[in-house]
């Protein structure tokens, strides 16, 4: 019998943050308060338009999003991951999130999470949560340092949940037994991937549209230490 699979979105589902913040707190780490300052006061005439790209299509934003990575060099861009980890991420991690996954590992799920952001973000995520995979963003690199272009197609939309669906193929898992949980819109195509999805902290529309479909409605806050809380 094929094995099921629990495959968790990161941000906003897993942990209380995006990728907007990620890029931030790692592109300003180690600066004095005054650079630090100056370097947001640069950047926040940009978020305008990276909402408006996110709103059309999540893969176009990631493609323009990630160029804020150009020049940092791997061993670099890993150093800054485990500090954002530490100081940023892991104190934004939902407890009831991570509680659903030790459900899922302990009945012998497999665990994958499955995330747009950058896969040195991500791993570190998976290995503290104890997950057993990962589905992320790699960059490529040029002259030893990444160029802020997108390996292969971004993980949003449609293309997330086809990889998702090439994962569960490559690794003997049965979609129809497994299950999904995500907090955005984006992340409709991966959740009808599954025969068991759940919505997590939703907005109205995919509050609807997860009514609908009769899926898993959970709330988890930051607040709540144990299991999850199914919405009403």
């Amino acid at each position: 019998m094929r094995q099921k699979g629990a495959f968790f979105d990161v941000d906003g589902t897993l942990v209380a943050s995006n990728v907007v913040r990620y890029a931030v707190e790692i592109r300003t780490i180690g600066m004095p308060p005054s650079q630090r300052r100056l370097w947001k006061a640069g950047f926040l005439p940009r978020i305008p338009y990276y909402l408006a790209l996110d709103r059309v299509n999540r893969g176009i934003f990631q493609r323009a999003f990630y160029r804020i990575y150009r020049p940092v060099s791997p061993d670099e861009l890993q150093r800054r991951a485990q500090e954002l980890f530490e100081h940023h991420i892991r104190p934004r991690l939902l407890p009831a999130a991570v509680a659903r996954v030790a459900e899922h590992r302990d009945r012998g799920d497999r665990v994958v999470l499955v995330s747009g952001s950058l896969v040195e973000i991500v791993k570190l995520v998976a290995d503290h949560v104890g997950a057993d995979d990962i589905i992320a963003a790699r960059l490529t690199i040029a002259d030893g340092v990444y160029t802020g272009a997108i390996e292969g197609q971004p993980i949003a939309g449609q293309t997330k949940a086809d990889a998702v669906t090439e994962y569960a193929a490559e690794n003997q898992i049965s979609l129809s037994r497994s299950f999904a949980y995500a907090d955005s819109l984006d992340d409709l195509p991966m959740l009808q991937t599954v025969g068991r999805p759940a919505v997590v902290n939703p907005g109205r529309r995919l509050l609807q549209s997860a009514r609908a479909h009769r899926w898993g409605v959970y709330v988890w806050d930051s607040t709540i230490p144990g299991p999850a809380i199914k919405a009403r």
